[in-house]
């Protein structure tokens, strides 16, 4: 029956049943595009950040930089470095560098297969990318297997999924496709099954430039046009200390060439492959990162390049990486002040040495992620899936940080705070001591006012019980199982693909590319 509003014994109001909606609108939230509003952490003076940005051109004039690339070495001795051939030394002008900074962008945009999915790199922006690069995968019916072509798909369609991964990444290695034939699969996989920004390994200037073809190709880019219009990224990882090999030479400057995205990232851990000290594996990941975006400038003045910083350290008893640590953070903390220094977009990354997706895995990748949002990062690899410091991505971990990264996302969202946010009406109809359950204001807004998990579960302890008393992981098992059965590809052009399918045979017909030793 209808009931009108009355007062019942305790104060409280109870709403006519006639004015609840017949059907409450539900929730939709987007996360195609992350703002951080957070304040960033500073641990270091302005004098501090300008001591280690001199100590880090100090270290690149000095004592230099190993060059394992000739070309490499070519360019930069064109430039003005002063080039050691016996040693492969390259020694940087500090000025060369200081010119280098000013000439790369401190933002960019990067274009996508749906215009909703294209990403602003820099400013307060967040883009948040999978745990990437992991040679294993896992998950509860199938176990530990070496990455596949069948993984690969089904992280990548994962991927896909979540509005809040915005960029791919290798989650997955398909070590059962020839590596001369593998840029090709992936290449592929990516463009068919996503409409998001694809990442193409810098193995070798072949497999790029076949890469780049097929990436023209389906965006249907004139050449011209596909020079001009970052759409696809790659990561090279610096040789810590103080090398960088004949691929990531490579890779930067083909990358750099065709004016697409080059995430260049040092991988300095305290105590094993940079100094001990916060400040020091600063100063040397710094030098290092200032190195690949000098050699990337002077190939292409303007060339979009992301300031990499993946710092952590090791245990000091086995040597081996650990993530989510206090010098984790303090590191992330620092790099942002750095980055923000010689105004760039910076890359960071989370991640775990835990071996399983357990409690330990979740908070060491919270904290580490939080460490990377107080810092400041435009890119945070390694946010989903990570486990066993990247040897191994985990299905049911991806969908646990899902859950995460949403809430952090939703955690700096803006705040509305209009007068009914602000909420007197609402405050004025509840009377003392009632309640706010069926308050006008609760009524409108109950069904999309608060962010609703998915992997969480709130029921008591006989709920719980009674539905079979269900971990986190467990749900998670079944969450990604149901998000691949339930997996719907994007629109693809069928002319285009045709063009793709066609250039990837007659290149597998000519033997494929090989890697770069």
């Amino acid at each position: 029956m209808a009931l009108d509003e009355a007062a019942d014994a305790g104060g409280r109001r109870r709403r006519r049943r006639s004015e609840k909606p017949d059907a409450a609108p539900k929730r939709v939230a987007h996360y195609n595009r992350v703002r951080n509003t957070l304040p960033f952490a500073e641990p270091f003076s302005s004098d501090q950040v300008e001591a280690i940005h001199n100590a880090s051109l100090r270290v690149l004039e000095e004592l230099g930089v190993k060059v394992l690339l000739e070309e490499g070495r070519d360019i930069l001795r064109g430039a003005g470095c002063k080039v050691d051939e016996d040693t492969l030394m390259v020694h940087f002008d500090r000025g060369l560098v200081e010119e280098a900074i000013k000439q790369a962008p401190s933002d960019f945009i990067m274009t996508a297969g749906a215009p909703e999915r294209d990403l602003h790199v820099g400013g307060r922006e967040v883009i948040f990318g999978p745990g990437a690069g992991c040679p294993n995968v896992t998950d509860f019916d199938r176990g530990r297997r070496p990455g596949s072509y069948e993984a690969f798909v089904e992280t990548t369609k994962l991927q896909q999924s979540f509005d809040v991964i915005q960029k791919l990444g290798p989650s997955s290695e398909p070590q059962d496709v020839p590596v001369n034939l593998r840029h090709y699969a992936t290449m592929r996989a990516q463009l068919t099954l996503t409409d998001k920004i694809p990442w193409l390994y810098s193995r070798g200037p072949q497999q790029v430039a076949e890469g780049f073809e097929i990436m023209r190709l389906m965006r249907g880019l004139s050449e011209e046009e596909f020079l001009n219009t970052p759409c696809v990224s790659t990561v090279v990882n610096t040789n810590s200390p103080r090398q960088i090999d004949r691929p990531m030479s490579q890779g930067i400057i083909d990358f750099a060439r065709a004016g697409q995205m080059n995430v260049i990232t040092p991988f300095c851990l305290s105590g094993a492959m940079a100094p001990i000290t916060i400040p020091g594996a600063l100063t040397l990941s710094h030098a290092e990162a200032l190195a690949g975006i000098t050699l990337a400038q002077i190939v292409r003045p303007g060339a979009p390049v992301v300031y990499g910083a993946f710092s952590s350290n090791v245990d000091m008893k086995s040597g081996a990486p650990a993530f989510g640590t206090p010098e984790h953070l303090k590191t992330n903390f620092g790099a942002g002040q750095l980055a923000r220094h010689v105004d760039l977009p910076w890359r960071s990354g989370g991640g775990t040495a835990a071996s399983s997706p357990d409690v330990q895995a979740d908070y060491e990748t919270q904290l580490s992620v939080w460490g990377a949002l107080l810092g400041g990062a435009n890119l945070i690899y390694h946010s989903a899936g990570w486990l066993e410091g990247g040897l191994t991505f985990s299905y049911e971990k991806f969908i646990t940080d899902i859950e995460t990264l949403q809430t952090l996302a939703e955690t700096m969202a803006p705040i509305p705070c209009a007068e009914d946010d602000i909420g007197f009406e609402a405050i004025a109809e509840v009377q003392p001591g009632g309640h706010f359950f069926a308050a006008s204001q609760t009524m409108r807004r109950y069904s999309t006012q608060f962010y609703e998990p998915f992997v969480s579960d709130w029921s008591n302890f006989g709920q719980w019980t009674e539905a079979g008393e269900k971990s986190a992981t467990d749900r998670a098992n079944a969450l990604w199982k149901k998000t691949l059965e339930e997996y719907e590809p994007p629109k693809v052009d069928e002319d285009r693909l045709a063009a793709v399918d066609e250039y990837i045979e007659k290149c597998k017909a000519e033997g494929g590319a090989p890697i770069m030793d």
